[in-house]
């Protein structure tokens, strides 16, 4: 099983979440974050003062999925994701070793 975790434009979010739900992800966690990459953040002018503002304010989306599912899942954020401009953002994939669905103790595939 992989996590796969995505950092995507906040306008960018309604559109992502559509798509993975028709390629049939049943849950995901969205969750408010800042950061910055090659943007290396911008400058702001607020009552006649300009400042500089380090952290971009993104959305990271995270999704448990199959292995067979994994490549499908990240061709779906990436096409439904990107803009074209920088600071589209990141996908990354991490190796599950286990899941564990608290509420009945089921495990692994069925859990997801």
């Amino acid at each position: 099983m992989k996590m796969i975790a995505a950092v995507i434009k906040p306008f960018k979010l309604d559109d992502v979440k559509k798509a993975l739900n028709d390629a049939g992800v049943q849950g995901m966690t969205v969750t408010d974050v800042k950061g910055f990459g090659r943007q290396k953040g911008h400058v702001e002018l607020y009552r006649g003062t300009t400042y500089e503002v380090n952290f971009i304010p993104k959305i990271k989306i995270e999704v448990a999925v199959p292995d067979e599912k994994a490549e499908e899942i990240i061709r779906t954020i990436t096409e439904t994701g990107r803009t074209g401009e920088i600071g589209d953002g990141k996908i990354f994939v991490y190796d599950l070793l286990d899941i564990v669905r608290i509420r009945t103790g089921e495990a692994g595939k069925a859990a997801v």
